[in-house]
């Protein structure tokens, strides 16, 4: 059985992978395809689709709208993530287990259902369907990412560094600004890199929630009813495709340089 695993086993990963993201690999293939059918064979390169974008208004309303969306909603995520893990790895309290299973709910639990939910909650209290609401559902859906990323980074943090820093006579916010924050700002950034790329992605809570004022994602889909629109949409795919996997590269990147800090600085003290 063993034998066969080992011999079946990474075949199933490559077909897995390739079943996965080669779907993903026809976006930009077809994205410079001078013919309006994304089929094969080719009937040309261009670059047309691309030069389109930066002349499309409601396109780049659109993608200013996410980008507000997006920044506010990663910056508040961290910095409710930094409370929940701060909370979560540093004290034992009743009912630990039951928040932390709380706050990652929004991870199970169907979008859909959670979108509908905060459309009924917005209505009862009365606020007007907006990119603040769309704000807000984003933090819901991006907080359980940001106390992943953050727990991760607390919980490799020596906390002989703040007894020490404690011990020379500094404050606990001033131990929390000087000594916390510094150690575990890498996985604050990776934080707020993660929680912007999954706003910016995001679709179903900004559909429900976005009112008269779309944001990138309900754009697309819009433009998706019209067959002439659809390579510019897989050109702004793409771009969205690479800017993602540049930023969530970026967040690995500063998550591993954390790890083998914290990693030196353990060795260092031992």
């Amino acid at each position: 059985m063993r034998r066969f695993l080992d011999r079946w086993l990474p075949a199933y990963a490559v077909l897995y992978i390739v079943f996965l993201y080669l779907p993903i690999v026809f976006l930009p293939i077809f994205s410079v395809n001078t013919a309006a059918t994304p089929q094969f064979p080719l009937s040309g390169f261009t670059l047309k689709w691309y030069e389109e974008l930066p002349h499309t208004k409601a396109l780049l309303d659109s993608a200013w709208n996410s980008l507000m969306v997006g920044v506010s909603a990663s910056v508040l995520s961290t910095v409710l993530g930094i409370c929940a893990a701060r909370a979560i790895t540093r004290y034992h309290f009743p009912g630990r287990g039951a928040v932390n299973g709380l706050i990652m709910a929004p991870l199970v639990l169907p979008e859909i259902i959670i979108a509908v939910s905060m459309l009924l909650v917005m209505l009862q209290l009365g606020l007007n369907l907006s990119l603040v609401t769309v704000v807000l559902g984003h933090v819901l859906i991006c907080i359980p990412y940001s106390v992943t990323v953050l727990t991760s980074g607390f919980e490799g943090f020596d906390r002989s560094l703040e007894e020490a820093s404690a011990d020379l006579g500094e404050t606990a916010f001033g131990t929390f600004r000087r000594v916390t924050l510094p150690m575990v700002a890498p996985a604050i950034i990776s934080s707020l890199l993660v929680s912007f790329t999954i706003s910016l992605d995001e679709f179903v809570m900004a559909y429900f929630l976005a009112g008269t004022e779309t944001t990138l994602p309900v754009y697309i889909w819009g433009q998706l009813r019209f067959a002439a629109k659809l390579p510019s949409v897989l050109a702004l795919g793409t771009l969205l495709l690479v800017g993602s996997f540049v930023m969530l590269t970026i967040a690995e990147m500063l998550r591993r340089r954390a790890a083998r800090r914290t990693q030196n600085l353990g060795v260092a003290l031992a």
